[in-house]
């Protein structure tokens, strides 16, 4: 059935593809991007392709933007936008990492209320939070990006139990690490502030641990699963993939039962 769909952060990266694939599988797309010159570069591509996808700048941090919400009707909506950023948490500065919250979790859950408040009139909707491999595990100098997802994770499940019986369904999206640039760009973020002179955690177990961005997935392989998980009916609250990294984290989670300091 076709669905209309409305996306955030679909400037860039998975939330792009997302929102190009589910208007080629004939849903109708409202994709917004964070800037406008991202707009710019995907109103182009969609009138390439003839799709039906209705492209507006909506940075969710900016109040009149947000208001625009409410002016459309959608049965699903996909709170994707969010930034990454790297860094020690016991040395990061505390302006970085209240940008992010700031971003992934504060200004996330005041759209999804906006959209929480349409489809509970509705009576019917889902709302897909975009979580990460990283709200369920935790990885040394991924901390501010991982603590904001460990909050959008406890958001997402105690909506999800909260809007059921208003017939919204909740449900959260967690990729493994994909090369879309994303994960690059954070990791390269610590070094505007970083100092090896005068901040204690070594430099060179941060650049050991930048190693795993050199195997990461093609994306082309998770927007194919956004785009059948979005708009279905009826699937896993949880969407983790690829196949591999949901193993890795279900051994994660067994592990932290045991683990001693």
């Amino acid at each position: 059935m076709k669905k209309t769909i409305f996306i955030t952060g679909a400037g860039t990266g998975l939330g792009r593809g997302a929102a190009i694939g589910l208007a080629e599988a004939g849903h109708r797309v409202i994709a917004t991007t964070e800037i406008t010159a991202q707009k710019t570069d995907l109103l182009q591509e969609v009138q390439e392709r003839g799709l039906d996808i209705d492209v507006f700048k909506l940075d969710i941090t900016n109040p009149r933007d947000v208001a625009q919400i409410a002016r459309y009707d959608f049965d699903i909506f996909v709170a994707n936008a969010a930034i990454n950023e790297g860094g020690p948490l016991a040395e990061v500065p505390m302006d970085r990492f209240r940008a992010l919250f700031e971003v992934n979790v504060f200004a996330t859950l005041e759209t999804v209320q906006i959209a929480a408040q349409k489809l509970v009139k509705q009576g019917k909707g889902k709302i897909v939070f975009m979580s990460s491999m990283a709200g369920i595990s935790a990885t040394p100098y991924v901390g501010p990006y991982t603590a904001t997802k460990h909050a959008i994770e406890g958001i997402a499940q105690t909506m999800q139990a909260e809007l059921k019986e208003f017939g919204v369904q909740v449900a959260t999206i967690n990729p493994g690490a994909y090369a879309t640039g994303f994960n690059d760009r954070s990791a390269e973020e610590k070094w505007k502030w970083f100092d090896e002179e005068t901040h204690f955690t070594r430099k060179e177990d941060m650049k050991q641990q930048e190693k795993a961005l050199e195997n990461q997935f093609d994306p082309a392989d998770m927007i194919a699963k956004m785009v059948n998980i979005i708009p279905a009916d009826h699937h896993k609250f949880r969407t983790v993939h690829p196949q591999e990294t949901e193993e890795q984290l279900q051994k994660t989670e067994r592990e932290r039962w045991e683990m001693d300091i």
